[in-house]
């Protein structure tokens, strides 16, 4: 809360700027674990199955991110139609390195979106008051 008793709610900018860091973030890390495995057995797609599910925490952990990518794809395409984003579809091809870009990069180009559509939105107008 801040002095005003009005909860914090960080500008849209530092949001831009925070979605920006997360897709830095969601691009290393994962690519950071796939390069190495890709250096040393190729795009091998039926080893990359059996590994996915080898053990049921792999297999948790898989099946959580494919959820996760088709639900990424839901929101990128109901979302971005709704508010009227001719390129939210770009923010799919993060799918190649993973939810962990695609999902933020979708949600920094609908903020830069909104900053350009709608710069005064009602929650702006209520922090003026």
């Amino acid at each position: 809360m801040t002095a005003q008793g009005r909860p914090f709610a960080p500008t849209g900018g530092v949001v831009q700027i925070v979605y920006a860091i997360l897709c830095i973030v969601g691009t290393a890390l994962p690519l950071a674990q796939f390069l190495p495995w890709l250096a040393d057995h190729g795009l091998n797609l039926a080893l990359i199955f059996s590994e996915a599910t080898a053990t049921p925490i792999a297999a948790f952990g898989w099946s959580d991110v494919v959820v996760s990518g088709v639900v990424v794809v839901a929101l990128v395409l109901a979302e971005g139609r709704r508010l009227g984003m001719r390129h939210a579809w770009v923010s799919l091809l993060g799918l190649v390195v993973g939810v962990s870009l695609a999902l933020p990069l979708f949600l920094l180009l609908r903020q830069r979106h909104l900053a350009v559509v709608a710069p005064n939105t009602s929650l702006e107008r209520a922090r003026e008051r």
